[in-house]
């Protein structure tokens, strides 16, 4: 869900903003899973589309790939730090941006009825404005290496 969010606020930007790619990538995804219908149910009604999600899992490419890598508790940020090498240099939670005292891991809904999906859905959406705050003073170079 945060991939697709955060892809969509990305659209709103300015360039070079605009133009960034956002990946979905789990820790323990197997790789061609369609999105939860629960995802998909709790995207729809903030005028997302995540039908055509198709799921991978992270691998050492895709990381040294990225530009940043976010995700949203710290057993997922434990589980890259543990296995990628070199362990990527903006690696962070998806709330690492938001103001002080905010708690920065966002509950994974998996497996959870929909409401608990759609508290996510809410806590990722709140997160972004920060993240388009970090993304946004990294210096040119940076984001148009990516």
């Amino acid at each position: 869900m945060g991939t697709a969010l955060l892809q969509h606020a990305l659209a709103a930007q300015p360039e070079p903003l605009r133009s960034l790619k956002v990946v979905s990538a789990g820790v323990a995804s197997r790789t061609g899973e369609s999105a939860s219908p629960h995802s998909i149910t709790a995207l729809k009604k903030v005028g997302v589309d995540l039908t055509g999600h198709v799921s991978r899992p992270v691998t050492q490419e895709l990381l040294n790939r990225s530009l940043l890598v976010l995700c949203m508790t710290e057993s997922q940020r434990d589980m890259i730090e543990l296995t990628a090498d070199p362990v990527p240099a903006r690696l962070f939670l998806f709330r690492e941006f938001a103001e002080e005292g905010t708690d920065k891991e966002i509950p994974d809904p998996y497996g959870l009825p929909l409401p608990a999906y759609e508290a996510s859905r809410d806590e990722l959406v709140a997160a972004i404005p920060s993240i388009i705050g970090y993304l946004s003073n990294l210096p040119a170079a940076v984001l148009a290496g990516r």
